[in-house]
């Protein structure tokens, strides 16, 4: 046992001064982890993750090597985000299957009232297991790239590999050479679960909106990457199947009359989280909800709907009697689409995606684990997480999705 654990030692420490100067300084490696011999026989993964990546993109902006690999495997007409459509709650649902009111992750930001703290940006609070957790626990190794929620440690465990993107931004040659490294190593020690996040096009459609010619550069971007990684994936020789989403979609926004928080919110007994498609109001004192959400009502605003947390619609699953956390808040002030609140860039997300089309995302998936030349209906976010771990013959832990996905897709 000790020779194995010096070996895998070596053989990361190889792996590491291979890598480039860059590499050098943004890739984490985990020793002396190694694959069980169950799990060495077990599936490979490659799980994209394109941020703000429309439903309607890839046909829309011609991504020719995107398409024809879908077009072989398997696509959805769109998959439907998590409520609110945003990055960091459809991001963990995507890889625990949970709905945010039961992980915890309802917001790119959001205020717990227990701890008394507003959770913003980096700061990890998730405490379900995503996949490349549960996958460690049961012996298989994983890496990731640069994939939101994987850089921390999650009930103890982290992902054997990874690399940190940080504030720079390498290319996708780069990107594709990294998993390749990652594919190319040792047996033992092989990561049989990648994930990758890019966001090239949420950039591009916040920047410029979801019409512009930046956000047709960005999709030919990740449109060139699939291409490279085609390429890279046949050279290893190995029999990888590669999972294509993304966390939502994107839309226009009206420029000229951002909504203005309401002046009457007294910030001395409240506390108000922006999620610019939504803002979320937490009274201090419970006796402070239903004056507050009177003066609303009765403001009779055109641009926004004011809702008790109880009175959300159902589909939406964010509602009080799901609210593990006590994180949505006690009043709601729900944009209007094509309205944000206070901050107006060239697209945004965040809606009702059961209300506003351009809220889905993309599914796509080939392989061989893959049934071939398959076009599903629309299915919920939540319904992916199962299906991965089924593909990867891991144990799925409890989660919101109906187990339907997997039947459709898998052979």
């Amino acid at each position: 046992m000790r020779k194995s654990i010096i070996a895998s030692i070596a053989v990361l420490t190889v792996f590491i001064f291979k890598c480039d100067a860059q590499d050098v300084t943004k890739q984490r490696v985990k020793p002396p982890r190694e694959n069980t011999a169950e799990q060495m026989k077990s599936p490979y993964m490659i799980f994209i993750s394109a941020d703000g990546f429309r439903y309607d993109y890839a046909e829309k902006y011609k991504a020719t090597n995107l398409l024809k690999q879908a077009n072989s495997g398997v696509k959805a007409k769109s998959m439907i985000p998590v409520f609110p459509s945003s990055t960091g709650p459809n991001h963990y649902a995507l890889v625990t299957g949970l709905y945010p009111v039961h992980n915890g992750i309802i917001g790119n930001s959001f205020y717990d009232p227990v701890l008394e703290k507003l959770k913003d940006g980096g700061n990890n609070w998730l405490t379900n297991d995503p996949i490349w957790i549960s996958a460690e626990k049961q012996g298989m190794i994983t890496a990731s790239l640069g994939f939101i929620g994987s850089k921390q440690k999650i009930n103890g465990v982290q992902t054997s590999y990874y690399y940190d993107y940080g504030k720079s931004r390498i290319g996708m040659t780069e990107r594709v050479d990294i998993i390749k490294k990652w594919l190319s190593l040792p047996e033992k020690v092989r990561p049989h679960f990648i994930a990758v996040y890019n966001n090239e096009t949420d950039h591009a459609g916040h920047g410029f909106g979801p019409e512009a010619e930046e956000t047709d550069e960005a999709v030919g971007e990740i449109d060139s990457f699939i291409a490279q990684l085609q390429v890279a994936i046949e050279q290893t020789g190995l029999p990888v199947n590669v999972v294509f989403v993304s966390d939502h979609g994107m839309t226009s926004i009206e420029q000229n009359n951002p909504i203005k928080k309401p002046s009457i919110i007294d910030t001395a007994k409240y506390v108000v989280v922006d999620h610019r498609a939504l803002l979320s109001i937490h009274a201090k004192e419970r006796e402070d909800i239903m004056p507050l959400y009177n003066k609303l009502k009765a403001e009779k605003t055109p641009n926004y709907t004011v809702y008790l947390q109880k009175d959300l619609p159902k589909d939406l699953h964010f509602d009080m009697k799901e609210d593990k956390y006590n994180r949505i808040g006690d009043i709601i002030l729900m944009a209007k689409w094509p309205n944000l609140f206070t901050k107006t860039p060239k697209g945004s997300h965040g809606f009702n995606p059961y209300e506003v089309k351009d809220m889905h995302a993309t599914f796509y998936a080939w392989g061989p684990a893959f049934k071939k030349n398959l076009t599903i209906e629309s299915f919920p976010t939540v319904d992916l997480y199962d299906m991965v771990m089924k593909a990867l013959r891991l144990k799925p832990e409890v989660n919101d999705g109906t187990g339907a996905l997997a039947k459709q897709v898998l052979k």
